[in-house]
């Protein structure tokens, strides 16, 4: 049984499976800190959305957004590089977002939801995949194949 274990790790380990942290960046014009209040008043959710601008249309349009699970994951201001970044551990990948601009809302409806009136979800450019767990998950169904 021991050496079945010992010849998966090392087969996972050639195929590239190692546990090395996968990392993404992505750019975008406007992150909205978001916190969604039901009627009574009740808080419902407090998530990121990721905006980019779009000069055809003059409007800020949705392209993600994530649940906004603890304080770490807040935009910061980087003074040295005049813009905000958060980061955050979104599955198996560490990701990083930059933004030039900042705002914080508190609503009684949900803005990405009504985002999908104007922008359907499947036109938005959404944040970058990680190449190499993409590839690592064609190829593990490729061999399931």
């Amino acid at each position: 049984m021991t050496s079945f274990v010992v010849a998966s790790i090392l087969t996972m380990a050639s195929m590239g499976a190692s546990p090395i942290e996968t990392h993404v960046v992505d750019r975008v014009d406007l992150v909205e800190i978001n916190h969604l209040y039901d009627l009574q008043g009740r808080l419902v959710i407090n998530q990121l959305i990721f905006y980019q601008w779009d000069s055809a249309s003059q409007r800020f349009q949705v392209r993600a957004w994530r649940l906004l699970k603890t304080d770490d994951q807040l935009p910061r201001k980087s003074w040295n590089q005049d813009q905000f970044i958060c980061h955050w551990r979104d599955m198996n990948v560490h990701r990083k977002v930059y933004a030039d601009n900042v705002r914080e809302t508190w609503t009684t409806y949900d803005p990405e939801v009504l985002e999908r009136n104007m922008f359907p979800i499947e036109q938005r450019s959404e944040l970058s995949q990680p190449e190499q767990l993409s590839g690592r998950l064609a190829k593990a169904e490729t061999d399931e194949e």
